[in-house]
């Protein structure tokens, strides 16, 4: 009964509050802060040990090359694509039994906006704690042994290495395209279907070498979980896992929470939103993959500054790690296989999809949630 009330309360709070909301860092126009702190630069690998630094942008495919050649059996390294200026768009691949199809796969990705940087650094230092705990730590071992885990630290490279290789302190928003890779992607609510960046195609490409069920992007310039879909509010078009996305925001803020009471705190005193009620967006890539892949995607506003100083990374690490680390987790505690959300939004009669013919044919679709619109349209 408290946990109803407590999440019954925080529902009410976002609903009545949202005038005095932070404004979401993603809106139209994007919100600017201002210059930040030290962004004090790793120029070798080595200078990284401290997690104090971001890395130029040579610094951080060597770290990843590094990782590839250091833990051969625990993890390969994967190239999604390359960016509008050249420069490589890299995934981690980290699983102690690569060849097993029957693996459930999540999928990390960091920094679609160039200057929320925060992102980038935490998850070069979880995929050195992951592989690094092998052997010794049995939570990620367990995960290890049981899960294929990818992570893509940086999504918008030209865009954080805006000013050249060497420093993040120019980087921008947009790619080298002047272009906002988070309202990119087709919406699969409409049929607007705009002209995909470079880095936007090589990520669907990707995902269609892969079978993600679990996902997140994080993101900076809030603190806030932010679940489905951002095309509508909760009322309009709730998603058909939202009391699910609840319980794992939840989780994640409490836990964070006991090593930062004031963590999440900046825009929901509860730490999380759907993501339309906070600001309705479209293109975003959340939508995108929730909808076209059945993979539940989350957006995690991880720091209010989006160019964090570079002093601060490990105090955020501290934090941060262990919900990062149980977020993965998350994808063993879902059941029903790929068909899972179309059954769900079935079993509820929620009219969650569009009924777009072109839609409802796709091969991207599960069948399941074909015939499901389908009996919406009839």
């Amino acid at each position: 009964m408290n946990k109803f009330l407590t999440i019954s309360a925080c529902l009410i709070f976002m609903a009545t509050a949202s005038a005095q909301l932070k404004p979401r860092p993603d809106a139209f126009p994007p919100v600017d802060e201002p210059e930040p702190k030290a962004l004090t630069m790793a120029t070798t690998v080595a200078q990284m040990s401290n997690w104090d630094r971001y890395p130029t942008y040579s610094v951080y495919v060597e770290m990843m090359q590094k990782w590839a050649n250091d833990f051969p059996n625990l993890c390969r390294l994967d190239t999604i694509g390359t960016s509008v200026n050249g420069r490589l768009i890299l995934s981690m691949e980290i699983t102690a039994y690569p060849t097993n199809p029957t693996l459930p796969e999540f999928f990390y990705s960091s920094t679609i906006h160039g200057d929320e940087i925060t992102g980038y650094v935490m998850m070069l230092h979880l995929i050195d704690t992951l592989l690094h705990g092998y052997g010794t730590n049995a939570q990620y071992t367990d995960l290890i042994d049981h899960t294929r885990i990818c992570i893509n630290p940086l999504a918008n490279p030209d865009g954080t290495y805006y000013g050249g290789n060497n420093s993040v302190q120019s980087s921008r928003r947009y790619n080298a395209n002047n272009v906002d890779l988070n309202r990119n992607y087709p919406n699969p609510f409409t049929d607007t279907k705009p002209a995909l960046q470079q880095e936007n195609s090589a990520m669907i490409s990707y995902f269609d070498r892969h079978n993600f069920r679990l996902s997140a992007n994080l993101h900076g310039g809030a603190e806030v979980m932010n679940y489905p879909w951002d095309s509508y509010t909760s009322v309009q078009n709730p998603h058909p896992m939202s009391a699910w996305w609840i319980d794992v925001c939840k989780r994640f803020v409490d836990t964070s929470r006991t090593y930062n009471a004031n963590h999440f705190n900046d825009t929901y005193s509860c730490g999380y939103t759907a993501g339309g009620d906070w600001y309705v967006i479209t293109g975003g890539r959340q939508d995108y993959f929730n909808y076209y892949y059945n993979c539940l995607e989350l957006t995690m506003e991880i720091s209010t500054t989006k160019k964090l100083s570079s002093n601060q990374l490990p105090t955020y690490w501290n934090f941060l790690q262990h919900s990062l680390v149980n977020y993965i987790e998350e994808i063993h505690t879902l059941f029903g296989g790929t068909e899972h959300i179309a059954e769900v939004a079935d079993s509820q009669h929620l009219s969650v999809y569009p009924t777009l013919p072109q839609v409802i044919s796709s091969s991207r679709v599960p069948t399941a949630l074909q015939n499901y619109m389908m009996s919406l349209a009839a």
